[in-house]
């Protein structure tokens, strides 16, 4: 059996049974305060030492979820706005059994266009989030600026816009593929 890492906060059940635990040892690490179940099949390593990270703690209780709209655009420093949510998108057919009471998690049905493209793994430690890559990230705002809010919107296609990683084609082909391009094409025209 291998010992569980200091540095990776989340083991899944499948990840403990690779590394040689049983069923009864997982129950019994649990009962000696090592592991705590935190859905079906999920468990927080208590000896983890690593920083706290919102984004993987989201992703412990919504694995197939992905980071999304305001908080991948904090993430990617396009807004000062502060969230007190995390955006988590996960497909519309998919169901989220268990939610934590911290972080605080708005969850996102996308269909299976918008929820397939432009996703990117990012790895901190032993753990890992799933996030939407900058570009597909400011095309959703601008899909959903309505709910958003028109400034949050416009002050992240400015930020974006003054990147000098911006890749506007790549913009475009999301905004294509998601159904929004004459209105990126029109917020592009009265910011440049």
């Amino acid at each position: 059996m291998i010992a569980l890492k200091t540095d990776q906060k989340y083991y899944t059940t499948g990840e403990l049974k690779d590394m040689g635990y049983s069923y009864y040892k997982i129950g019994q690490m649990e009962m000696n305060g090592k592991l705590h179940r935190i859905n079906r099949t999920t468990y927080e390593n208590l000896s983890y030492t690593g920083d706290e990270n919102d984004f993987i703690n989201a992703a412990a209780y919504v694995p197939d979820g992905v980071i999304c709209l305001m908080s991948a655009a904090r993430y990617y420093e396009l807004t000062n706005f502060l969230p007190d949510v995390i955006n988590v998108a996960i497909d519309r057919k998919k169901k989220v059994s268990t939610l934590p009471n911290w972080p605080k998690i708005k969850v996102f049905y996308f269909d299976a266009t918008r929820m397939n493209n432009g996703v990117t793994e990012i790895t901190e430690g032993g753990d890992s989030f799933r996030i939407f890559d900058i570009e597909k990230t400011v095309s959703d705002i601008i899909y959903y600026r309505n709910k958003i809010g028109i400034e949050e919107t416009s002050e992240v296609l400015r930020n974006y816009l003054k990147r000098q990683d911006r890749q506007i084609d790549r913009l475009y082909s999301y905004a294509k593929m998601l159904r929004c391009e004459s209105i990126i094409r029109t917020y592009l025209e009265v910011l440049v």
